[in-house]
C-alpha cells in the first residue's frame, strides 16, 4: 500500500473515531434526560463539541508520521484526495467524512491552498448524500380520528418515565391541532397522517418530538416538548406545549441555542426532513443544529460562495455604531455580517485579540439561551477584491490592516466570524412605535436575564451590542467583555461620606477588576428616555445588586434554568 493509500486510510479511521464517539455522547442523551442529570447534560454537550479538535489533533500527529517528507506536497495531497474520495463514496455520511478531510487539509497548510484538487471545498458527490427521509419517519393514518392516532404515537415515544396526566396532555395536543388545521382551512376529520422523526431530540432540560401532519394540500410542523417534574421521590413528564407551524419550529432550532443531541446516524436524512419544515431554515444551520458544526461551515462556505458568484453588490460596513473590539461588514443581499477583531481597540478596551478569541470560543461551547448567535470561524478568507467598496477598504485597511492580505484580484481575511445578520436594538428603536418599544423593551431584560441564569454575564449591555432577529427576539453579539456571571463580585454603591466625595468626578470607593454596581445599568439608556421608561416598567430589579447575587446563589448550588424556546402563552402548565 503506498503513502497516499495509507493517509487517506488514516485520516478516514480518524473521522470513524470521532464520529463514534460523537454518536456514543448522543445516545446516552436519553438517560440524562429520564435522570434529571441536567449539569451532566451540559458537559456532555460542550464535550461533544471537544471531540471534534480533540481528534483533528491525534490524527494529525498521525498523519505526520506517515507523510514525512511528502506532508507539504500538493501533489501528494492531490492523490490522497482522490483515494479518500473513492473510500467514501456511497457513504451515508460521506459529506461529513470529507469535512473532517477538510480539517486535516486546513491542518497541515494552515487554511491554505484550499482548492478542489486537494480537499473537498465541493463535494464531487454533491452537497448531501441522495436520501430517503421515509427511512427515519414513523407514519400513524388517523383514519379520521386524530385523537386515537394521537394516542399511538405518544405510546410509541414513551421515555421510562410515566406522564403526570397523559390522557389529560393528548387531549390537549388533540385541541391545539385540531384548531391549527381548521385554521389552514383543512378538515381535522379527514384522513390525515402524521410523520415524524423516529427519535427524540433533547437538549438541556427538555426532549422533543418532532413531525408533521400532512393532508390534501396540507403539510403543517409540529413539535410536542416533554419536560421532567424533576421530582426525587416521584419524577414524572408531561407535554408542556404542541407548537404548530413552519416559525415556532424555526424558533426552536434557533441558531442562538446550543446544538440538539439526537440519533441521527445518517444527519443528512435528518436535516433533510427539517428543511421540509423549515424552508426559510439555511442548510448550514440545521446541520450545526444537530450537533455538526464544522460541516454546517463547509455547507455555509458552499451556499456563500455561490451566492457571491451570482450576485454583483458590493461589501460595505454593517449599519450601526461602530464597535470599539470588531470592524463589521456585510453583503446587502446575503444575511451575514463578517467581523473582524481590529488590530488597536478603541480605549478603555483593554482585551487582547486572544482574549476575544476565547470568549467566542466560550460561547460556542456554553448554553446560549436563546440569546447569543452563533457564528462561524474562518481564516484565510477568500473574497473578490472588486466587490469591497472604497469605504469598506479604507475602514479595513485602518482599522485591520494585519488581518488583511492582497494577492491579485483577492482580499485574503487572516481571520474573521461570520453570523446572521441583525437589526442593531438601537437602530430599532429609532423607527419602532410605542407598542414595538414596549415589546422588545421587555425581550431585551428578558435577554440579559437569560444570560445570566445561564452563568453569563454580558459585560457591556449597550443597546448597539444586542440585535433584533427576524421573529422580534433579542439576540446578544458582542462578546469581547462576557464573563461567567460566578466570577462577577455585584456591589451597591456606597454613600459618599462628606460633600467633597459627593462632589468628586472620581469614584470615591475602592473598585476591583471584577467589581460590577447594577446601579449604573441606568447609563445604558443614555439618550433614549422611551426605552428607559419601558424597561424599568418591567425590569427595574436588574439595577439592585440583590437580584445578582441571589442568581449567584441559585447557581451555586446547582440551579440549572428552564430556557422555553417558546412563547409562555403556548405552555399547557405555566
Amino acid at each position: 500500500m503506498d503513502k497516499q493509500s495509507r493517509l487517506a486510510r488514516t485520516i478516514l479511521n480518524g473521522f470513524t473515531a470521532y464520529f463514534a464517539e460523537f454518536e456514543n455522547i448522543t445516545l446516552s442523551a436519553r438517560t440524562r434526560f429520564e435522570n434529571a442529570e441536567w449539569r451532566a447534560t451540559q458537559d456532555a454537550s460542550m464535550r461533544r463539541i471537544d471531540i471534534y479538535k480533540a481528534q483533528v489533533v491525534e490524527t494529525q500527529k498521525v498523519v505526520e508520521y506517515i507523510a514525512q517528507d511528502k506532508l507539504k506536497d500538493l501533489q501528494f495531497w492531490a492523490e490522497t484526495r482522490d483515494i479518500y474520495a473513492s473510500l467514501v463514496r456511497g457513504m451515508t455520511n460521506f459529506e461529513i467524512a470529507e469535512t473532517f478531510y477538510n480539517s486535516i487539509f486546513n491542518s497541515t497548510f494552515g487554511h491554505r491552498w484550499i482548492r478542489d484538487d486537494y480537499a473537498f471545498v465541493f463535494s464531487p458527490q454533491g452537497d448531501m448524500p441522495p436520501v430517503d427521509v421515509r427511512r427515519v419517519v414513523r407514519q400513524y393514518r388517523t383514519c379520521g380520528d386524530l385523537k386515537s392516532a394521537l394516542v399511538a404515537l405518544i405510546a410509541d415515544y414513551r421515555l421510562a418515565l410515566p406522564y403526570v396526566d397523559e390522557q389529560g396532555d393528548i387531549e390537549r395536543v388533540t385541541s391545539v391541532m385540531v384548531a391549527a388545521i381548521e385554521a389552514e382551512g383543512a378538515d381535522a376529520r379527514a384522513d390525515l397522517e402524521f410523520h415524524v422523526l423516529e427519535h427524540h431530540f433533547f437538549r438541556n432540560k427538555a426532549s422533543y418530538v418532532v413531525g408533521r401532519i400532512v393532508g390534501k394540500a396540507l403539510q403543517l410542523p409540529f413539535v410536542l416538548p416533554i419536560l421532567h417534574t424533576e421530582d426525587s421521590e416521584q419524577p414524572r413528564i408531561f407535554i408542556d406545549a404542541c407548537l404548530m407551524g413552519s416559525d415556532p419550529v424555526s424558533r426552536l432550532f434557533s441558531f442562538t441555542r446550543s446544538y440538539f443531541m439526537v440519533d441521527a446516524s445518517i444527519p443528512s436524512q435528518y436535516v433533510l426532513f427539517l428543511q421540509q419544515l423549515m424552508p426559510k431554515k439555511a442548510v448550514s444551520e440545521i446541520y450545526s443544529c444537530i450537533g455538526h458544526h464544522r460541516h454546517g461551515k463547509t455547507y455555509y462556505y458552499r451556499t456563500a460562495s455561490r451566492h457571491m458568484r451570482s450576485t454583483e453588490d458590493e461589501f460595505i460596513t454593517a449599519p450601526g455604531i461602530k464597535g470599539m473590539v470588531m470592524t463589521v461588514f456585510t453583503l446587502p443581499s446575503y444575511d451575514f455580517v463578517f467581523k473582524i477583531i481590529k488590530d488597536r481597540f478603541t480605549p478603555p478596551k483593554e482585551v487582547t485579540h486572544q482574549e476575544v478569541r476565547d470568549k467566542y470560543q466560550l460561547v460556542k461551547r456554553w448554553d446560549r439561551a436563546g440569546r447569543m448567535a452563533d457564528t462561524q470561524e474562518f481564516a484565510n478568507l477568500v473574497l473578490d477584491a472588486s466587490r469591497v467598496s472604497e469605504s469598506l477598504l479604507k475602514e479595513l485597511q485602518t482599522n485591520c490592516e494585519s488581518a488583511l492580505e492582497f494577492k491579485g484580484s483577492a482580499l485574503i481575511i487572516k481571520h474573521c466570524y461570520v453570523e446572521r445578520r441583525m437589526t442593531p436594538l438601537n437602530l430599532y428603536l429609532q423607527s419602532a412605535s410605542d407598542e414595538e418599544v414596549d415589546a422588545v423593551m421587555l425581550d431585551y431584560g428578558k435577554a440579559i436575564k437569560e444570560l445570566a441564569a445561564a452563568n453569563i454575564f454580558p459585560g457591556d449591555m449597550l443597546l448597539k451590542n444586542f440585535g433584533v432577529t427576524r421573529h422580534g427576539r433579542v439576540v446578544f453579539y458582542d462578546y469581547d467583555e462576557i464573563q461567567p456571571l460566578l466570577d462577577i463580585n455585584f456591589r451597591i454603591i456606597p454613600e459618599p461620606r462628606n460633600e467633597y466625595e459627593e462632589m468628586s468626578g472620581q469614584p470615591w470607593y475602592s473598585v476591583g477588576p471584577n467589581d460590577v454596581f447594577p446601579e449604573e445599568f441606568r447609563l445604558f439608556f443614555s439618550g433614549n428616555q422611551r426605552a428607559r421608561k419601558a424597561f424599568d416598567r418591567r425590569h427595574s430589579d436588574l439595577y439592585e445588586a440583590s437580584f445578582w447575587t441571589g442568581l449567584q446563589e441559585k447557581l451555586r448550588g446547582g440551579f440549572v434554568e428552564d430556557f422555553f424556546p417558546y412563547s409562555a402563552d403556548l405552555r399547557f402548565q405555566p
